[in-house]
């Protein structure tokens, strides 16, 4: 069975955002979500060069480069706004799933923006995982103290 390449990289995504969730977490049990953005960013800076190190910004169009900078202030406003979630009280385990819903901007907005189509399988399958995500972000209604001694820690 061939897996493309690009399912492993996904895969790596899933995995490191993941993990992400829970540091972020236990980051904003300690910190500001301002400071942990802080450091989330340096983290960033630090690992890029290891990650790419291609051609230099300058050699870009000034299209690309505006496309990747509102990328990159769009990614830190939602960073800053999911560690700002956490920070107000929000439980891990509540807040990560309803803010990893941000795909189905894409799903909505792919077949007019980028032209791309999806088959009924696909869709089912979007559908399902929104619906997971949906349900995730529910608090545990069978234990109310859960989230209230979530936020005692």
């Amino acid at each position: 069975m061939h897996i493309e390449p690009w399912f492993w990289f996904a895969a790596i995504a899933v995995i490191a955002f993941g993990i992400t969730g829970l540091l972020q977490k236990l980051s904003t049990n300690h910190l500001s979500a301002d400071s942990a953005l802080i450091v989330l960013i340096a983290g960033l800076v630090l690992l890029e060069p290891l990650i790419y190190p291609g051609s230099a910004v300058l050699h870009y169009s000034r299209s690309n480069l505006a496309w990747g900078l509102l990328s990159g202030f769009l990614n830190a406003l939602g960073s800053w706004a999911l560690l700002a979630a956490m920070k107000a009280g929000g439980t891990a385990s509540v807040v990560a799933p309803l803010t990893a819903l941000y795909p189905l901007v894409v799903v909505l907005c792919a077949p007019f923006i980028l032209h791309e189509s999806i088959t009924m399988l696909q869709a089912a399958g979007i559908v399902c995982s929104l619906l997971a995500g949906v349900f995730l972000s529910f608090p545990d209604q069978d234990n109310p103290q859960s989230d209230i001694e979530a936020h005692m820690d």
